[in-house]
């Protein structure tokens, strides 16, 4: 597997870089999903079932809407891997993700229905990457407009994962 630091600059778009940064350099792609799933469940696990619906602010997500966001954006990035692992060079589109959080219907789905897909959607993106070999894992592929390898997308599953437990902390929180 993968560290982060082997990644150069090319194999991913800018804009993602803030994501990847959120892996330790000599962390193993394998090890980076295990440890951005417990710093999310760390948080998770001790949510106050009254809160599952708590924003910190007016036009903010609540805790439940960026979950749904999180497993969105895991699923349509592994997606994207698995296509460009296979040696497909169609360019894959962007997504808007305040369409996808407006719609989701967050409200509806209890934060303990929400973890227990998050559960099951990393551990089959664990099991994706973990069956890519490593010319797999270096092939690129256009996504969003941009150049990205398949180890990129999976280093910025993680950090995305990382980014938003470092919010729970520091945002969502109560008395």
């Amino acid at each position: 597997m993968p560290t982060r630091q082997e990644l150069q600059p090319s194999e991913y778009a800018e804009y993602y870089a803030k994501y990847i940064e959120q892996v330790e350099p000599t962390e193993r792609l394998i090890e980076a999903f295990d440890r951005s799933l417990a710093e999310l469940m760390s948080y998770l696990e001790v949510v106050p079932l009254e809160q599952e619906h708590f924003s910190y602010g007016e036009d903010k997500w609540t805790i439940t809407q960026s979950l749904q966001h999180i497993i969105d954006c895991e699923r349509i990035f592994a997606y994207r891997a698995l296509r460009i692992a296979r040696a497909d060079q169609t360019p894959l589109p962007g997504f808007e993700q305040d369409e996808f959080a407006a719609i989701s219907g967050p409200r509806s789905r209890s934060l303990v229905s929400l973890i227990e897909e998050l559960k099951a959607v990393r551990n089959s993106t664990r099991h994706l990457f973990a069956s890519f070999k490593s010319a797999a894992m270096e092939r690129t592929g256009t996504m969003s407009g941009h150049t990205h390898s398949v180890r990129a997308i999976g280093f910025v599953i993680c950090g995305h994962a990382l980014h938003h437990a470092k919010l729970y902390r520091e945002r969502y929180v109560w008395a």
